[in-house]
């Protein structure tokens, strides 16, 4: 979950009748305003790993539902089972094969102090990132790519890079860079937009017999 990326909620907006965009501020304030109208969003997704300290390559796959604000639920689904929960208090992380869930306040105000709150309608593109156009190898024609710099240091990425279709503004491919090196980058599909997603939706009910890990203790 912590290397979910900032913008990761970009990914699922698509502008039809976008204008040409000239410059990196233009573009992610296009963006930001189309993103502000969505609501809800359900999507599939694949998230591939490589790098990192000890170079390691690993592709996952699963759901994500999102409601605004701050909620969110990430099923992965393989290779291993997963979920991270926001209900708009609180998140909930829990690997079943580790028998712990571990627990954390959402951080309060409009910012998104770890990357994924940002799809969940905290922190904003344009406010909170330094951004300029970049040459991205390998991109496909006919797509600008963005990095984004966060304006404050971040403990979990270093900088992004989104690879956007000129035409619809469409996110091709998202790329988070961490401190050591390691890249993370997630594809979405079959994508729903503004569907009516309830709160229940959010709820995360602990396992029975699991260890729950707070900011201050660890209690069976």
């Amino acid at each position: 979950m912590r290397t979910l990326v900032v913008a990761a909620g970009l990914a699922l907006v698509s502008l039809a009748a976008a204008q040409p965009v000239r410059s990196a501020p233009e573009l992610a304030a296009a963006l930001q305003a189309r993103y502000a109208a969505v609501r809800d969003f359900s999507a599939d997704f694949v998230h591939r790993y490589r790098g990192g300290v000890l170079r390691k390559e690993l592709t996952e796959r699963g759901t994500v539902l999102v409601k605004k604000p701050g909620r969110m639920r990430w099923t992965y689904s393989h290779p291993e089972k997963k979920v991270f929960v926001s209900d708009g208090r609180k998140i909930y992380s829990y690997v079943p094969e580790d028998r712990q869930v571990i627990v954390a306040p959402v951080p309060e105000g409009d910012e998104a102090a770890t990357s994924a709150l940002f799809l969940a309608g905290k922190g904003d593109l344009t406010r909170d990132f330094t951004v300029a156009l970049a040459d991205a190898p390998g991109a496909p024609p006919q797509t600008w790519t963005l990095r984004c710099a966060p304006r404050r240091q971040e403990s979990e990425y270093a900088w992004m890079l989104l690879t956007i279709d000129r035409t619809t503004l469409d996110l091709r491919s998202l790329v988070t860079v961490d401190a050591q090196g390691g890249e993370s980058t997630f594809v979405f599909t079959n994508v729903r937009q503004n569907i009516g997603l309830t709160d229940k939706a959010f709820q995360f009910d602990i396992p029975r017999g699991v260890d729950v890990i707070n900011q201050t203790a660890t209690v069976r």
